[in-house]
């Protein structure tokens, strides 16, 4: 799930109060390149004893595909992932500015105030544009923005900062985390799977809003072959990214998240 500290609506304390309308007593927020929703998530947790486990979510690249790479169960006190984190935000906010000079250049007198502003202070990203877009008129909806100017290999795209798997997978168990191919969809081939299972990924998120039974089924598949851990979640951002029926209706039971503290345990171990 997201906070308005990367791309979602809801501030840390809201999202909480939401999880609990929905029953929920063990979730994870995984903003993007942002772990400061944390500690105000967390003081609002204890009020429903509710467990969050400390998540973080990346981009990645073999030069080819890119991939998001959720970490969980991180001490986002961790000196190296902080300043990581640190960099890639400020990296987020230069790609932004790159992209709205590419919309000036195309007649879109879009200013970066308005993407700021509905960045909240939080880690900025191509969502915020869409969103100021479309709030200002030059476009008419979220996905046509995504379609027509700012998505891949459209004309104000954009590339940004990312790391190799290898690179983000470490990191996050350098901050003792474990590390989940996001998302996997129907995007990601045999080939792309294989590449991220051998550069260490510790599991695969198998439930996802985007996902069929049958993808479900295949990823889990794929989790039992290779002793992989299997993750799931609702990808929550609330407002125009998708509405409050996905909170609560994509989730792992509680044999799951022993699994990955089972891991956790044996990674400490050795």
């Amino acid at each position: 799930m997201h906070t308005s500290f990367s791309d979602g609506v809801f501030s840390p304390k809201e999202l909480i109060q939401k999880c609990n309308s929905k029953n929920l007593n063990t979730i994870s927020i995984t903003d993007h390149d942002s772990t400061e929703s944390f500690n105000e998530a967390a003081e609002e947790a204890k009020i429903f004893n509710m467990e969050i486990i400390p998540g973080v979510e990346l981009s990645a690249t073999d030069g080819v595909k890119e991939y998001h790479i959720l970490g969980y169960f991180i001490d986002f006190n961790n000196q190296r992932l902080k300043d990581y984190l640190t960099f890639f935000r400020l990296e987020r906010v230069r790609r932004a500015e790159r992209i709205v000079e590419k919309l000036n250049k195309l007649k879109i007198p879009l200013k970066f105030d308005s993407v700021l502003q509905k960045a909240k202070g939080g880690a900025i990203g191509r969502p915020h544009i869409a969103m100021a877009l479309v709030d200002e008129k030059f476009i008419s909806n979220y996905q046509e923005a995504f379609e027509k100017l700012i998505g891949n290999n459209c004309p104000a795209y954009e590339k940004k900062f990312v790391m190799s798997p290898e690179q983000t997978i470490q990191l996050i168990s350098s901050a003792g985390g474990l590390s989940f191919l996001a998302h996997p969809g129907r995007q990601t081939s045999s080939d792309m799977l294989q590449s991220i299972i051998s550069a260490g990924v510790d599991g695969i998120e198998v439930i996802h809003p985007s996902h069929t039974i049958e993808l479900t089924n295949h990823y889990q598949n794929i989790v039992s072959q290779y002793f992989l851990l299997g993750s799931g979640g609702s990808d929550f951002h609330g407002g125009r990214r998708n509405d409050d029926t996905a909170l609560g209706n994509y989730f792992v039971d509680s044999n799951s998240i022993e699994a990955m503290k089972r891991r956790l345990f044996s990674n400490k171990v050795i």
